[in-house]
């Protein structure tokens, strides 16, 4: 990148130089003038534009290289393990116990190996959509009950690790309860990925403007330096933080989650005091103010 970048303005340079010494033998001649700062203008508009072009593809080789790296360390991680414990009983002569616990350990690492096969390919999925096409009404205070419920299960938290607090009234949005679900189960899985000195996290659902249902996750964990802020909603992308990269993932879950909000017609920002103060992700969806009645039929 360093050497694109020097090259390219080194380019420029020489092509402002150029221009510059052009002018001043040619300034009595009206034609060559008119004719020729328009070139070279535009000469120079495509060398910084090409320059541009090249550091942003640099950088987004850099994110695939990461992203492979990450996969195929969750990948092989669960698989290695897996291995290793069908190994173990197959050759050696375990009581019930030993086996039960084997058997606990494989079916988590199957978990695991399964939510990074999900997440890949809910991204190229989701990437791919430019809206939603399933519109059915959601209940999000339950479908939030429900992804806190799971990350407690999934990470063997106690219940006073997530606390969660929402409005009184109905809180309805209309879209795909998969992909919405993908969205909050993300959130929660970073504010517990990130917070390596214990889960501390505070789960808000309220209602904004009348017109707006709001998500707010915020954890006590590592935080986020703020020129990081925006860039971490793109895909493959990882904060190049120490603390972070102890911690493994693909780079895809933020990108799922603004992905998510946006095809609904909302957004998702990020908001944190720096490192060390944690981070705050807020989800933000238009509210269904007239929820749609059912139909029940037996």
């Amino acid at each position: 990148m360093i050497l694109f970048i020097t090259l390219g303005v080194c380019t420029v340079g020489a092509a402002v130089t150029l221009n510059v010494g052009w002018i001043i033998l040619n300034w009595r001649r009206v034609w060559p003038m008119v004719v020729g700062i328009p070139f070279f203008i535009l000469l120079i508009a495509g060398l910084v534009l090409n320059t541009i072009f090249l550091v942003r593809e640099v950088r987004r080789n850099e994110r695939h290289d990461s992203f492979l790296n990450a996969v195929t360390h969750e990948l092989k991680t669960p698989l290695a393990s897996i291995r290793l414990y069908l190994e173990t009983l197959q050759r050696r002569a375990l009581s019930e116990e030993q086996r039960q616990q084997f058997y606990g350990i494989m079916l988590a690492d199957s978990d695991r190996l399964l939510a990074t096969v999900e997440q890949v390919l809910k991204a190229g999925e989701v990437g791919q959509r430019t809206q939603n096409q399933i519109q059915t009404e959601i209940d999000m205070q339950a479908l939030v009950d429900e992804c806190i419920e799971t990350t407690r299960l999934r990470h063997h938290l106690s219940p006073d690790a997530i606390r969660f607090d929402k409005d009184a009234g109905p809180l309805f949005v209309r879209g795909n309860p998969d992909d919405l679900q993908t969205a909050v189960q993300n959130i929660l899985n970073n504010a517990v990925k990130y917070s390596p000195n214990g889960v501390h996290a505070k789960v808000q659902l309220a209602i904004e403007s009348d017109a707006w249902i709001v998500l707010s996750v915020s954890d006590e964990g590592i935080g986020i330096p703020s020129a990081h802020l925006k860039r971490i909603f793109k895909r493959f992308y990882r904060v190049p933080h120490r603390n972070v990269l102890k911690t493994k993932g693909t780079g895809l879950g933020l990108f799922l989650v603004r992905t998510i909000a946006r095809q609904h017609g909302g957004d998702a920002t990020a908001q944190s005091a720096g490192e060390g103060h944690g981070t705050t992700i807020r989800l933000q969806l238009p509210r269904l103010l007239s929820p749609v009645a059912r139909v029940h039929t037996n």
